[in-house]
């Protein structure tokens, strides 16, 4: 049966504000819900960044949604700090929370002052740090030295059952590194899509498959292509670009000529409420078992009414 969840972008609105969506997205009859954990947004434009650990535990109290977040362990996060955070969230609101772990992008996690390491060195550091998250998570006294240094951490605070803890990727390679271990997949839409979740499934990769859809909605076609280009050009740029530039300026300075049409690739934009219920039904028929909706404007009253309303009834359970 397919989940159709609420995606609360905290680079784009106030946490106060994500909070009264996510609570309206339930209400809308949306199913689930996911955020961001970003410290730097995409564009100055966008101009938010809350903490997403905090709003986290306001909005799993706020109503009854099954929750999760994408995180990147290993520079700006000690892992043994997220598993804690993890266990502490799971142990509270069993079985409504998981985390999905990707690398990170340099934009985030330039701020230690660390160096930025190569792709290989993030996965590996990655790959060290669910090693460590799941052991704490188990209950276990945790010594590591290697890429990341751990020394006799242990949870005192764990849920019954540890949490799910998904494998974050947007292409083929990286999806099919994440089956070795991971409890899912979560990837973003487009054209992409259906085959990283086919190099996951190749590869071996279990559990359930989660895509965020990026998505652009208003009363009029011109409406719905402002609010994309306004507030989602900084995002079209695939790897390397989307993991190394390091500012909201410098994405600010590479999009300035971004095309429409490039925007158009990335999110899907229509004021037709049919067209956005069929992009959504094919996420289901590639075999995505969870599709969060992000819409991209920053208002996200008018969508959860619009979509609760007059898209979600009518997309295949």
């Amino acid at each position: 049966m397919a989940t159709y969840g609420f995606h609360a972008s905290h680079e784009q609105a106030h946490p106060t504000a994500l909070l009264a969506a996510v609570v309206q997205a339930e209400q809308a009859g949306f199913t689930a819900a996911m955020c961001s954990d970003h410290f730097s947004p995409w564009s100055a434009r966008q101009g938010q960044s809350g903490f997403a650990w905090s709003w986290l535990g306001a909005a799993l109290q706020a109503g009854t949604l099954p929750m999760g977040v994408v995180n990147a362990p290993g520079q700006r996060y000690h892992p043994a700090i997220i598993a804690q955070a993890i266990g502490t969230l799971a142990a509270m609101y069993p079985w409504r929370f998981w985390t999905a772990l990707g690398t990170g992008e340099a934009s985030n996690e330039h701020i230690t002052g660390d160096g930025w390491p190569r792709k290989d060195v993030r996965n590996a550091r990655l790959r060290e740090c669910v090693d460590v998250i799941r052991a704490l998570l188990a209950g276990e006294e945790v010594s590591h030295d290697g890429l990341v240094t751990v020394d006799r951490a242990r949870l005192w605070t764990r849920p019954q059952e540890p949490p799910l803890l998904l494998g974050a990727a947007v292409s083929e390679a990286t999806a099919a590194w994440c089956a070795d271990w991971a409890d899912g997949l979560i990837t973003v839409g487009g054209p992409a899509a259906g085959r990283v979740l086919d190099a996951y499934r190749q590869a071996g990769g279990r559990g359930p498959a989660a895509v965020q859809v990026h998505l652009s909605w208003a009363p009029t076609e011109e409406e719905a292509q402002a609010v994309a280009y306004d507030q989602w050009r900084s995002n079209v740029f695939g790897p390397p670009a989307s993991w190394d530039l390091d500012t909201a300026e410098l994405f600010d300075a590479v999009s300035a000529s971004v095309h429409p049409e490039l925007v158009a690739e990335a999110v899907h934009i229509s004021a037709d409420l049919g067209r956005h219920r069929a992009w959504l039904a094919d996420y289901v028929d590639l075999g995505f078992d969870e599709v969060y909706l992000h819409h991209v404007g920053q208002d996200q009253t008018a969508f959860i009414q619009m979509f609760g309303a007059k898209v979600l009834p009518d997309l295949p359970a």
